[in-house]
């Protein structure tokens, strides 16, 4: 991969170092009155999600970490991790649990999913952001407490546990933040 300079330094720009992939979470230039500028840099390892604090001199130069997103489609579990399947060339892929981590919940079967990928190996998932999950349990309402903006807890069918408004009864269908893990709508079938 190419080299790059601490000028083009940015954002998101991905990194080699020690042999694994980092991502840029901060990057800040710094000018002091005398002397050479300088880049601190906050930056996460994509591997293991670690965060260290960097800094380099202006003309200073990293290698570029051969990062690439993909889609992905959810076919099943193993007992070693998830099955996912890429859309255009059929190829199959087992994603580790640790990498799913706490994402696995909100994964239904066909799903389309990113997948993130160091050197051809898979280091990142994304479940969809949103989902449509059946209510299983939820305790009814109260009467007269329906119009104001009362929340209750309710159960999904992953086993999740969401806070919804009290409107919404056991069996429905509501839609899902998968990051927040909040309630975002009730839909209609």
């Amino acid at each position: 991969m190419a080299s790059i300079n601490t000028s083009d330094f940015r954002k998101g720009t991905k990194v080699l170092m020690d042999g694994d992939p980092y991502e840029m979470t901060e990057v800040n230039f710094v000018k002091p009155g005398k002397g050479q500028a300088l880049y601190k840099c906050k930056l996460r390892n994509l591997i293991k999600g670690t965060l260290l604090d960097r800094t380099w001199k202006s003309g200073d130069s990293l290698e570029g970490a051969d990062i690439r997103h993909g889609d992905g489609q959810y076919l099943y579990k193993e007992s070693n991790g998830y099955v996912f399947m890429d859309p255009e060339t059929f190829d199959q892929v087992t994603i580790a649990n640790e990498v799913v981590g706490d994402q696995a919940p909100f994964l239904q079967d066909g799903c389309k999913c990113q997948l993130l990928f160091w050197n051809e190996t898979v280091i990142g998932m994304t479940a969809p952001q949103h989902v449509v999950m059946k209510i299983t349990y939820t305790e009814p309402a109260a009467r007269g407490n329906t119009a104001s903006n009362l929340t209750k807890p309710a159960t999904l069918e992953n086993g999740v546990e969401i806070t919804v408004p009290a409107f919404v009864e056991n069996g429905e269908m509501v839609k899902v933040n998968t990051q927040t893990r909040e309630y975002v709508e009730r839909v209609r079938e």
